[in-house]
């Protein structure tokens, strides 16, 4: 893919306080989501824009499983220590492929915290997004979230990502066999996350700021 000449920065967004958002998870939400990260893809024409970003999607659902796998190797207790860094080394490959999906179909400048957190968990913890996203018709209108509206919703994804990681954590005392499970649904799991982006990016993406609707071209 074409590189861009400038050099790379991010978008900054200030960090919000873990406030009600007390769960280690959600604090790392939090802190995941003040930076998100820039894209080196450059916008896909409108008939190949889809299949860019399955490429992209396929590409980073190995690289997840190979990463969480890795990261389980360690049996029993210290498999246990390896769970957050794990579930933020995988936040990082799919936030970035949430960012290049976007940048393939041309729509960077519509990806904000909402939809960033839309499309990495409304998989796991679809109704958590209840005050940012609504359904208006067959529309998906975003609300620009406050920073208490983030806070709560750190909080309710935090609780849905904790309780899939302790129901899978027992794989984590099975040396080998649990590495390559951990592995797998890593790699479904980016799945899912590139599914939501394209659903999200191959149309218009409607935010509401200030009471006002607006939306990016098609």
């Amino acid at each position: 893919m074409a590189k861009r000449d400038t050099p790379s920065t991010s978008k900054e967004i200030v960090a919000t306080s873990a406030g009600r958002a007390d769960n280690p998870v959600a604090k790392a939400i939090l802190e995941f989501v003040s930076r998100i990260p820039d894209s080196d893809v450059s916008p896909a024409s409108k008939g190949s824009a889809e299949e860019e970003a399955r490429r992209l999607a396929s590409a980073a659902a190995n690289k997840a499983a190979v990463t969480a796998g890795s990261l389980a190797l360690p049996p029993g207790p210290l498999g246990w220590l390896t769970v957050l860094p794990e579930l933020v080394a995988i936040w990082r490959i799919q936030g970035q492929l949430v960012s290049d999906i976007a940048a393939a179909y041309g729509k960077t400048a519509r990806l904000g915290r909402e939809q960033m957190l839309w499309c990495l968990f409304r998989h796991t913890a679809a109704q958590a997004f209840r005050d940012v996203a609504i359904r208006v018709g067959d529309r998906l209108v975003f609300r620009t979230a406050a920073t208490g509206v983030l806070q709560r919703l750190a909080g309710r994804i935090g609780v849905s990502v904790s309780k899939r990681t302790v129901s899978k954590g027992i794989s984590r005392w099975l040396p080998i066999v649990g590495a390559l499970g951990v592995g797998a649904y890593a790699y479904y799991d980016t799945g899912q996350v590139a599914r939501t982006a394209i659903e999200l990016f191959s149309g218009e993406v409607h935010v509401e700021e200030d009471g006002h609707a607006s939306e990016a071209d098609a």
